[in-house]
């Protein structure tokens, strides 16, 4: 497994991800253990994971993620094998995170998130810590394809240079070692930057993003900042919640599947996106591929990226997921790709 830098922190990190927002809703402990005893042996170094965890996140789910994680390390003691990522929720009007309260990225609620994941991962440091989505009022995913009106200013937001603040604390106590953002503009990702430069904080290392056949709207003003201020891309939803595997097609709707037991897919069912995968799909059979493997071989394989977060149900999923980092990924390959990009866009930002 290649091992790509993480930013300018001076790790490295594998070009596949484990991502594990299923375990503790889809997927039980015992499950999770698999995937990461699978994960490390095929040269995997780097866990992805939040307080939000499992999805969809719910009061009485919340946590179960990260306490599997933790358990695994107790049971294993490869906790410093692993460069372990993890996030706090920006504002949410959620209470349970915060023990009946709302939360924003404010001192008291980021050094709360803090410690309640490092007793569930049962560590004594995360090495990643990534504001989940911001605080201000934006889009999610940040990066729209068009907009009706120009951005809220909400009346009590959190200003950048405080919140950054908070995490200059954190690295200066050995809570976290470094400092990522995930679902952010080009906007809030130069703005950190420029108050980190200011000595106000630590610099941002990574952009959490969603990236896949379907949303390339990194490529449009991100690709470029990330690239001149060395903040490392870690892409998620490389298969667009499953709709690029093709287990969907013609209607189906395989049990155990998320859109089944949640119906949570709606960012992958906008208009033109129907098209597009079935468009993705014909492409990767042409080369003689499964639609998943092609999928994130596009993925894992661009020069831009970091590292691939994957996630899986099942033990198949991620073998398969995890061979898309020995594809070959060829010219011809991104041109029947870029074929379809140019006639169908970006239809699930």
């Amino acid at each position: 497994m290649q091992q790509r830098p993480l930013g300018r922190t001076g790790l490295s990190v594998s070009a596949i991800c484990l991502g594990t927002m299923t375990w503790g809703e889809q997927n039980t402990e015992a499950e999770g253990f698999a995937q990461m005893d699978l994960a490390v042996d095929r040269g995997v170094n780097f866990f992805d994971t939040a307080e939000m965890y499992p999805i969809p996140p719910k009061a009485e789910t919340q946590g179960r993620t990260e306490t599997i994680i933790g358990n695994w390390f107790r049971r294993t003691g490869r906790r410093n094998e692993i460069v372990l990522a993890s996030k706090v929720v920006g504002r949410t009007a959620n209470d349970w995170f915060r023990g009946g309260r709302p939360s924003k990225l404010v001192r008291a609620d980021i050094f709360d998130a803090v410690e309640k994941s490092l007793a569930k991962l049962q560590t004594d440091r995360i090495d990643l810590y990534q504001i989940h989505f911001p605080e201000r009022p934006i889009p999610w995913g940040a990066n729209p394809t068009r907009v009706t009106e120009p951005p809220a200013t909400l009346d009590d937001e959190t200003p950048i240079e405080e919140t950054l603040a908070v995490f200059d604390e954190l690295v200066k106590a050995g809570k976290i070692r470094h400092f990522g953002l995930s679902n952010e503009s080009s906007w809030g990702v130069m703005r950190y930057l420029a108050e980190s430069e200011k000595g106000v904080g630590p610099r941002v290392a990574s952009l959490q993003n969603a990236y896949n056949l379907v949303n390339r709207t990194f490529e449009v003003n991100l690709a470029e900042v990330c690239r001149r201020e060395a903040v490392s891309l870690l892409a998620y939803s490389p298969l667009a919640q499953g709709y690029l595997s093709g287990k969907y097609e013609g209607g189906a709707l395989p049990d155990g599947s998320r859109k089944k037991l949640f119906d949570r897919l709606q960012r992958y069912e906008t208009p033109g996106a129907a098209e597009a995968f079935v468009a993705y799909a014909e492409v990767a059979r042409s080369f003689g591929m499964e639609p998943a493997s092609f999928a994130n071989a596009f993925v894992t394989h661009r020069p831009f990226m970091t590292s691939n977060i994957v996630g899986a149900t099942t033990i198949e999923q991620l073998r398969m997921a995890l061979d898309s980092a020995d594809v070959r990924w060829t010219d011809d390959m991104q041109k029947a790709v870029d074929a379809i990009h140019q006639r169908v866009g970006n239809p699930c930002p």
